[in-house]
């Protein structure tokens, strides 16, 4: 997914347009380009992007940078800008490709019909103000007889029904902060976090604080206005997780939000996201589980050159750009992912200002892997990445993940005395099954890899001179993003 840096407080902005209705994403979209990682909010709006050049293609008998990754995690060269969904920009896309955030919409056009609109309008306005006047007459003149009825409290409504949405709601609220990040540089944005122990320790995206990772500010404010600075501890661009701290918690509620099991959540069960999308602090939405263990590959377009992989769970509940780092919720107000990326209709805008907004497909990094993750950026404060040790084709999609010919600078794509090597798979083996899980492509056999540990053991179904056959791995570990 590339999902989304957030920033600092948006000003208040004109009462947004409902946007015009897109045609809805085919059933089961194809490989190809379209998921994003939740933007920032921008404290400054963007320079103008300008179109790519042509890369020259590589030579024969050599991969193309781009178009492979190796299974250690680290892209052979840079994502597509605005992500990819399973591969890269050369890749059909399923929707079109998003606005540029932030990008200025040019006027509209004049119309002919705009003396009539106008005419219409004084007249709307006319017979209004006539209407106003017999109104008001004939309250003057109506005695004290009102057919006015007035409602009594709903003793029911007023007390909120334990599970409520407004009871998971005002539960979680507090524990929940909105995240602003700003670069040495001034970039930044606004994100999401949320409260996960005692000690202060917050969690959130990497692509919400990355900005001020490097000697920027970095600053959180909870749900009573109540603000503290903050430092990255730890982060992981590859699983989009970070760990943020208070530097001085003295004073700060901290009731850690109650973790829930994501793999035992079922499609259809009821889904509640909280977070603050442009800037709007505290909105709570929501929806329900639509899918489970989507492969999201997002990059937030920022030439990082890495994005990042995930085995998603999928919600239709209305999730947009400062949403990032915020929780999703299950029933029973318990964690069950963190949300990160959204797929965008190419051609839609939010309030007239360009920005793509929520079309009902978000995506979230489920908490059982986060919390993996986060133990390990506590503790190490660098993560640490299950490998197979072998390069695979990043742009294929459909018939599997093949292992390349070769690496990068003519290195060999299977590392000798590699997991993968260990194995028995060999360049040109085309990977078709992790377990039980079906692989289509690149980013899919990474994303799968990732939900284990180093040291785990996976059975691998592959694809060579035609023949099927299955192999164990198990698997190597790679330490940090470099």
């Amino acid at each position: 997914m590339s999902t989304e840096n957030e920033g600092a407080a948006v000003p208040p902005a004109a009462e947004p347009r409902p946007e015009s209705p897109t045609s809805p994403p085919p059933a089961a979209p194809p490989a190809g380009d379209g998921t994003t990682e939740l933007p920032p909010v921008p404290q400054t709006p963007p320079a103008p992007t300008q179109a790519p050049t042509q890369a020259p293609s590589a030579p024969a008998g050599e991969p193309d940078a781009a178009a492979t990754h190796t299974a250690t995690g680290v892209p052979l060269g840079a994502p597509a800008a605005g992500g990819a969904w399973y591969g890269g920009a050369d890749a059909p896309p399923p929707y079109q490709a998003a606005a540029p955030w932030g990008a200025p919409v040019p006027p509209p056009k004049r119309s002919s019909a705009g003396g009539l609109v106008a005419a219409v309008l004084a007249a709307a306005l006319v017979a209004g103000g006539i209407g106003g006047g017999i109104g008001y007459w004939a309250a003057q003149h109506s005695g004290d007889n009102s057919t006015t009825v007035s409602s009594s409290g709903d003793p029911k409504t007023e007390s909120r029904t334990p599970g409520s949405v407004a009871d998971i709601a005002s539960k979680a609220l507090p524990s929940v902060v909105t995240i602003e990040a700003q670069g040495n540089n001034g970039e930044g944005g606004t994100g999401t976090g949320f409260v996960y122990d005692k000690q202060g320790h917050i969690l959130t995206n990497n692509h919400v604080v990355a900005s001020a990772a490097d000697s920027g500010k970095l600053s959180v404010t909870f749900s009573d206005g109540k603000s503290y600075d903050a430092e990255v501890l730890g982060r992981a661009q590859g699983y989009d997780v970070a760990v943020i701290k208070l530097k001085n918690p003295s004073g700060a509620k901290l009731n850690p939000l109650p973790l829930g099991d994501s793999d035992k959540t079922a499609v259809g069960d009821a889904t509640v996201a909280i977070g603050a999308p442009f800037g709007l602090s505290g909105t709570v939405t929501t929806g329900i589980v639509s899918a489970k263990k989507r492969p999201v590959a997002s990059s937030d377009g920022g030439g990082s050159g890495q994005a990042s992989y995930m085995s998603a769970l999928q919600t239709d509940a209305s999730i947009n750009p400062g949403n990032s780092g915020g929780p999703l919720l299950n029933a029973q107000g318990a964690v069950i992912g963190i949300n990160s990326a959204i797929q965008s209709a190419g051609t839609g805008g939010f309030g007239g200002q360009g920005q793509a907004g929520s079309i009902g497909l978000g995506f979230a990094i489920p908490i059982n892997q986060a919390k993996g993750v986060a133990e390990q950026l506590i503790k190490e404060r660098t993560p640490i990445y299950p490998v197979i040790s072998a390069t695979v084709n990043m742009k294929d999609s459909g018939g599997g993940a093949r292992i390349a010919p070769s690496a990068g600078g003519g290195a060999p794509s299977v590392t000798p005395g590699g997991p993968a090597d260990k194995a028995g798979l060999k360049p040109g083996d085309v990977i078709t099954k992790l377990d039980d899980t079906q692989i289509d492509s690149g980013p899919t056999l990474i994303s799968e890899i990732w939900t284990h540990k180093p040291g785990d053991k996976v059975t691998v179904t592959y694809i060579r001179d035609g023949k099927t056959a299955t192999t164990q791995i198990v698997l190597g570990e790679r330490r940090g993003d470099n």
